[in-house]
């Protein structure tokens, strides 16, 4: 994929899809442990793979070399060997067979790029560059990350246990206010530790929007 293509944002279900990493590196556990958080079946092929990777819970792995094709038997599939001849062939495999391959650290070899993540329960916040500068996606996230606090997580939850709670009456989340919430003190309310005050203010928000 050049630098200059736009990329379309997506975030993907993954959860019991069998995924490849071909990779067994200090790169390939990194990739394993976040598609392992989303709920991925992850197999992983190298020569060598570290401990860290096999002691790895729901993990399977092969200790040997790539093998031409293998990948259209996988929904997705990450390169990171650090080998620029094998991530080209898992990647030319994958357009082949139509599955989606990430290359690390080569985004003229891949068919989508990894944003930089930061995570807060549900709450996920992504940042990419489309592959122009991983160092700098990196470092914005960092930055998100000590800004988002616990408190958000918080919040999130309770936004949600609302919006289910006015569909289960049968009326629609839509045309309420939710933004009006947001833009008032429950943030700070929950951060006070005064999560049924925040809660009766989303309440109160979402009331004066229907009436």
């Amino acid at each position: 994929m050049p630098l200059e293509s736009p990329v379309y944002p997506v975030d993907l279900v993954v959860q019991g899809r069998r995924c490849l990493v071909v990779g067994g590196g200090r790169v390939a556990a990194g990739k394993v442990r976040n598609l392992r958080a989303a709920g991925a079946i992850v197999h992983v092929v190298a020569p060598e793979i570290a401990d860290e990777i096999a002691s790895m819970p729901e993990v399977t792995v092969e200790r040997r070399r790539y093998r031409r094709g293998e990948v259209a038997g996988y929904r997705l599939a990450i390169a990171a060997t650090g080998d620029a001849e094998v991530n080209g062939a898992v990647f030319n495999d994958g357009e082949d067979a139509g599955v989606w391959v990430n290359s690390a650290d080569d985004p003229a070899r891949c068919s989508f790029t990894l944003p930089s993540v930061v995570r807060q329960g549900h709450l996920m916040v992504t940042v990419s560059t489309g592959g122009h500068s991983p160092a700098m996606s990196r470092w914005l996230a960092d930055r998100f990350e000590r800004a988002i606090g616990p408190e958000f997580s918080v919040l999130l939850d309770l936004l949600s246990a609302e919006r289910r709670a006015v569909k289960a009456e049968g009326r629609s989340t839509e045309g309420l206010d939710w933004q009006k919430a947001l833009d008032s003190d429950m943030l700070a309310l929950i951060k006070a530790g005064q999560i049924q005050q925040a809660r009766e203010r989303l309440q109160a928000c979402l009331s004066s929007s229907s009436a």
